[in-house]
């Protein structure tokens, strides 16, 4: 007889002895709102459930790249009209660079932590943006001498063009969707570890992409909440 394939959620929250509802609802909450993880402790003890806010981390770390996978696979397609810009995270004390990419209407296209703001960076970015994705027509970006430099050198290695303008008022788009993620990143008080801080990152981006409505159109007419459960399923 064939076996039953065991969910994703389930192997890599394998040995952790809580109910996966608890688990699940935990790193949801973490993930969506402006909570810290002693906060979470706090809220789940009143609910008679004792957890460490350390084993809390451990469930979203683990976790995140199975609900990334599932968002991938179902995310809805974005235009080819991008805005690219980057913001400030700190990690140890130390000014890190979270590059970012929405489409015309505000739809999340990619995200990308980076160590450095340079051509480099910005190159890697956009090539996992452009993988990710249906090559965009146009990117608007700010000033950045690296970001033009990286997307010159993509145009000259695809033999085909993507227009790039550098127009203050049309990027103010992705500027206001860096408050989401910023606000959501405050009550952390910065981040201990760079991979660690990626993986959280992540999450976060995913959550604020299902708010905008970004899974197919089988998700339609569910809440965030039921939807970030599918992704985990």
């Amino acid at each position: 007889m064939k076996k039953t394939p065991v969910p994703a959620w389930r192997k890599a929250l394998k040995r952790l002895h809580f109910p996966i509802d608890v688990i699940l609802l935990c790193v949801r909450w973490y993930l969506a709102y402006s909570l810290s993880l002693r906060n979470l402790e706090e809220m789940m003890a009143e609910r008679g459930v004792a957890v460490d806010h350390a084993t809390v981390h451990r469930w979203v770390i683990k976790l995140v790249p199975v609900l990334e996978k599932g968002f991938r696979r179902r995310k809805r397609p974005v235009g080819p009209s991008w805005r690219v810009d980057e913001t400030y995270i700190k990690i140890k004390g130390r000014w890190k660079y979270l590059y970012r990419a929405v489409d015309k209407d505000g739809k999340t296209v990619d995200f990308l932590l980076c160590a450095h703001r340079d051509k480099a960076a910005a190159k890697r970015f956009f090539e996992k943006a452009i993988t990710q994705n249906v090559e965009p027509e146009k990117i608007t970006i700010d000033k950045s001498g690296a970001n033009l430099a990286a997307i010159d050198a993509i145009n000259a290695e695809r033999g085909k063009l993507i227009l790039v303008r550098q127009i203050k008022y049309l990027n103010n788009v992705i500027e206001q969707d860096h408050r989401t993620v910023k606000r959501r990143t405050r009550p952390m008080l910065g981040f201990k570890n760079f991979w660690m801080a990626r993986r959280i990152l992540i999450g976060i981006e995913i959550m604020h992409a299902i708010r905008k409505g970004q899974l197919e159109r089988e998700s339609a007419g569910l809440t965030p909440a039921e939807q970030f459960y599918g992704l985990a399923a």
